[in-house]
């Protein structure tokens, strides 16, 4: 049993820069690169949530800028993607595979 909670505690320890780095882009591209990764439960759950956010970000920003009268939204929409990837890295300094609030769900949906 100790065995088993040292190898997980491993594993978060490996992935963990490159799970904080996710969520600025660089670490998703870390992620597919790099073979020791991709095999990472730890930096793959934190890719899938960056993934999501970055998503999420581009296409509500589209979505807002679409309509002039919704455009003044962007600026705050913004502080919010910002407040999950600070979530988000928190979460992932701290070694918890901690889903994003409203959002974090659909990361189960990607299979890599």
């Amino acid at each position: 049993m100790p065995e088993d909670k040292l190898k997980k505690s491993n594993t978060v320890e490996e992935g963990k820069v490159c799970a904080i780095l996710a969520y600025l882009l660089i670490g998703i591209i870390w992620y597919f690169a790099d073979d020791k990764m991709r095999k990472n439960d730890f930096a793959g759950f934190h890719v899938k949530q960056a993934l999501i956010l970055i998503i999420i970000s581009f296409a509500g920003s589209i979505a807002l800028s679409m309509t002039f009268v919704l455009v003044w939204l962007i600026p705050l929409y913004q502080l919010v993607v910002f407040v999950f990837v600070v979530m988000g890295i928190i979460n992932a300094y701290n070694g918890q595979k901690k889903e994003l609030p409203i959002i974090g769900q659909f990361g189960k949906k990607f299979k890599f």
